[in-house]
């Protein structure tokens, strides 16, 4: 007989992988639904925690979903099923389908988000963009860990092509890609943040990146960057900004999480990973603008 390994072990294998002690003060990280002593046998890693997600999980029979994103980042006072997320709770746990998060604490983790978003567009040499700070043991977090990461191009290319491999490496979304700056300046170093990203760009000047790739920028922030750029380096003057859809930034992480938590179960029984392909990002067109007469 196949033996399978408990939830609970599963459990404790992705809190080593990604420790939530790591996770900002504000995320909620963690076991959702599930019971502890469920034989797990199939996961399925996604971005999201929705219904098109749990579709999936149900139809393959997944006992266990990874996501990225909380479906609680706040307090609730209810899980009924009359709400759209209480209605989900109800589905996964009459499924027997538990729900582990892994948010921040698999952001700044080694082969994490940051990591898996470099490694996709091609950055070698890289370091944290923001190191973790020490832990209150006063211990410290491997040098490798923290917020987004900062490294080189193997060779030098414009940015109008860096944009586009971008563009390739990730999963398609109608946003696309958004670049700011000039199209044929020359970029070599670049940082990336997983995610939204433009609370960092004090750290991206100092880490002294001719290219910024993150997602959901803003118009005030990302133009005011630009326009201190420009005064200070002229047109040609970096860093420029590539902006992607979020649900894409962080899509690559899938695939590493699945095979890390793979390789980690070996001894404790079999599992079988499956990574959603299911388009979790909410845009659903984009209709460009009419040219003026």
């Amino acid at each position: 007989m196949t033996a399978h390994p408990p939830l609970a072990h599963v459990v404790r294998t992705l809190e080593a992988l990604y420790p939530p002690s790591t996770a900002e003060g504000w995320d909620a990280v963690g076991l959702v639904t599930g019971d502890p002593a469920q034989p797990v046998r199939k996961i399925l890693f996604a971005v999201d925690p929705v219904a098109t997600v749990a579709d999936e999980a149900i139809e393959w029979g997944a006992d266990l979903i990874v996501t990225h994103h909380p479906l609680f980042l706040r307090p609730v006072h209810s899980i009924a099923a009359t709400t759209f997320k209480g209605s989900l709770v109800h589905r996964l746990v009459r499924a027997g389908v538990g729900l582990y998060v892994a948010h921040t604490n698999a952001d700044a983790a080694p082969r994490g988000v940051a990591d898996a978003l470099a490694d996709a567009i091609g950055l070698v040499d890289r370091s944290p963009l923001v190191p973790a700070s020490p832990a209150p043991d006063g211990g410290a977090h491997p040098v490798e860990t923290g917020i987004g990461r900062v490294g080189r191009l193997e060779e030098p290319t414009t940015l109008r092509a860096f944009a586009q491999r971008v563009a390739t490496a990730l999963p398609a979304t109608e946003q696309g890609v958004r670049v700011a700056g000039d199209l044929d300046a020359t970029v070599s170093t670049v940082a990336v943040v997983g995610g939204s990203g433009d609370s960092l760009f004090d750290a991206v000047r100092s880490a002294g990146a001719d290219v910024y790739v993150t997602a959901d920028l803003r118009h005030h922030p990302a133009s005011e960057l630009r326009e201190r750029a420009e005064f200070e380096g002229g047109a040609a003057g970096g860093p420029f900004l590539v902006d992607v859809a979020h649900f894409a930034s962080e899509w690559p992480w899938l695939r590493y999480a699945a095979a890390d938590l793979t390789e980690r179960l070996a001894d404790a029984g079999t599992v079988e990973t499956r990574v959603s392909v299911r388009r979790t990002d909410p845009w659903t067109a984009r209709i460009g603008s009419a040219p003026r007469a």
